[in-house]
């Protein structure tokens, strides 16, 4: 959507929880950290986030895996998910590469062992017939093993055949999940075994599994887009207002402009994808989002459900009345397109969110005047409030030490040593964080809203329209979790760096993202080591 000259990126949805921005020792008087500051263990004032409201952690863990909330209508009667891996003829070798992930605790046990064997090959059909075959995925996804996918009967329940007529939906596992790795652990893929639930799958390709769908043109309002040669996001091109099948296939496939392990998750004509990040221990983390959008988590799940897991939502007079609240006519063109696209490809029958009409448009706890069980999202609450951080990583003992000393003279005006404790409430300001940013204003929006407003480069695309201005906050980021950091392949929520060693190497410049530096390779290496050995200590 755009205004007369240009397309004003709508909104980012409030979504999937606390992108990890990484290490912002925002205080720090200069950028080559490494001078004598007196060593504390964690900032001076402490915002403390408010209580989390709990329900039922045991009914959560339930939520978590296998709750879909009806979106099984939309993953497979508007994007047809199921429809196009079974076109592609997808195999269970095909979806561990995709970065997917089987419960060996679902597969019966034949099936088990077979795949078992299987795994110990070369790969190759002859070699594992049962990997290279689409109808193995398909007892796969049957019996629920398929981490993050849950398959409906025609009465809605749990437990239907995907290969007669059973609908396909997902849930948060699908992003926040891996497994153990006992049966089976693909290089940069997924892998079979125990489930382990909150943690990040790094390798996961979204972009190219949401490709597989047979209509992936059901994902338009979390496309980069760029009319008249104007866009934001990775690519140098976006896509027209009415882009073709292949068009955004080629989007979606390309790493380069949708990374893998990354997801968009703000329909809002950008092509800002970010790092999934972890979901456990969220009692530790607050506000939610990466701009801190969102002061309750129950609010910011109930967001993923009624926007995110069904986009048609955007189409509803709740959904056009916040696009309108955002952006004026330009919200409401981009839920027209949407419309139109969605009567192109045959889909009908929508919104298929199982949820509630009740509040206000706009608020955090009915973005789209849609709110799921409150109940369940209680639950959930409680559930990725109590799951425990994974054992941090130790590989050298006086590395840590040393690295933990540097970490308290030099990073602890903003984050805890003691990572048992919850991270302060508050928000860096992006010029703090990114000290070059000079951001350009594309349209000014009634306040409390801040101005839509771009910078050059990719970090701040995911804060475009999306800040805490609607809830009276500043334009930031979010303080994260320094928690299973060893995993983490790249860093800062764009991407952009590829290694904790090169997140605090002054190489970066002292105008780039978090721009906080260790110069001394050494002293780099030690604090390196004391964070990939953080956990909760629980």
């Amino acid at each position: 959507m755009r205004p007369n000259y240009y397309r004003l990126p709508t909104l980012a949805l409030y979504t999937l929880p606390v992108l990890l921005l990484c290490l912002a020792a925002w205080a720090a008087p200069d950028y080559l950290i490494g001078t004598n500051r007196s060593k504390a263990d964690g900032p001076k004032i402490v915002v403390a986030p408010p209580p989390i409201e709990k329900g039922d952690a045991a009914a959560g863990r339930n939520v978590f895996r296998f709750e879909t909330f009806g979106d099984e209508g939309f993953w497979t009667d508007a994007a047809r998910v199921p429809q196009g891996m079974k076109a592609a003829k997808t195999t269970p070798l095909d979806a561990l590469k995709l970065g997917l992930s089987f419960d060996v605790d679902r597969i019966e046990p034949a099936l088990r062992q077979a795949l078992a064997r299987e795994v110990r090959t070369n790969h190759s059909r002859r070699s594992a017939p049962l990997l290279n075959d689409p109808k193995t995925l398909n007892t796969l996804l049957n019996s629920e093993a398929v981490i993050g996918f849950v398959v409906k009967n025609s009465a809605g329940e749990n437990g239907g055949d995907v290969a007669h007529g059973g609908k396909v939906g997902v849930t948060c596992a699908l992003c926040h999940t891996i497994t153990d790795g006992s049966v089976a652990s693909l290089p940069k893929g997924g892998g079979i075994g125990h489930r382990e639930d909150g943690r990040t799958q790094h390798f996961l390709n979204v972009g190219k599994l949401l490709a597989t769908a047979a209509n992936s043109r059901a994902f338009y309002v979390g496309l980069q887009f760029g009319p008249a040669g104007k866009t934001i996001g990775r690519a140098p091109r976006g896509l027209p207002d009415d882009p073709t099948e292949s068009q955004v296939d080629a989007y979606l496939s390309n790493p380069k402009y949708y990374p893998i392990g990354t997801f968009d998750d703000t329909p809002d004509g950008n092509g800002n994808s970010v790092h999934i990040v972890p979901f456990f221990r969220q009692d530790l983390a607050a506000p939610y989002g990466s701009s801190g959008q969102n002061a309750k988590l129950d609010d910011f799940n109930n967001t993923v459900y009624t926007v995110l897991f069904d986009q048609t939502t955007l189409t509803t007079p709740g959904g056009r009345a916040f696009l309108k609240a955002e952006a004026g006519a330009a919200g409401l063109k981009l839920s027209d397109n949407y419309i139109k696209i969605l009567k192109e490809t045959g889909v009908t029958g929508y919104p298929y969110i199982h949820a509630a009409k009740m509040g206000s448009p706009g608020k955090d706890p009915t973005l789209v005047g849609l709110r799921v069980d409150n109940k369940k999202l209680l639950d959930l609450n409680a559930y990725v409030a109590a799951l425990r951080a994974p054992r941090g990583v130790v590989t050298d003992r006086e590395a840590v030490v040393r690295g933990r000393e540097l970490f308290r003279s030099e990073c602890t005006s903003c984050h805890n040593v003691d990572q048992s404790k919850p991270v302060s409430d508050v928000l860096i300001p992006m010029k703090r964080i990114y000290p070059g940013y000079q951001p350009k204003v594309i349209a000014y929006r009634k306040p409390p809203l801040s101005p839509v407003q771009n910078a050059p480069g990719t970090f701040d695309d995911k804060m475009v329209v999306v800040d805490a201005s609607g809830r009276g906050g500043i334009r930031g980021a979010a303080l994260p979790l320094l928690l299973d950091l060893a995993r983490k392949p790249v860093f800062l929520h764009d991407d952009s760096v590829h290694s904790l060693d090169s997140l605090l190497s002054p190489r970066r410049g002292a105008m780039a993202p978090h721009p906080f530096y260790i110069p001394n390779a050494s002293r780099r290496a030690d604090m390196t080591a004391f964070l990939r050995s953080l956990d909760t200590g629980k």
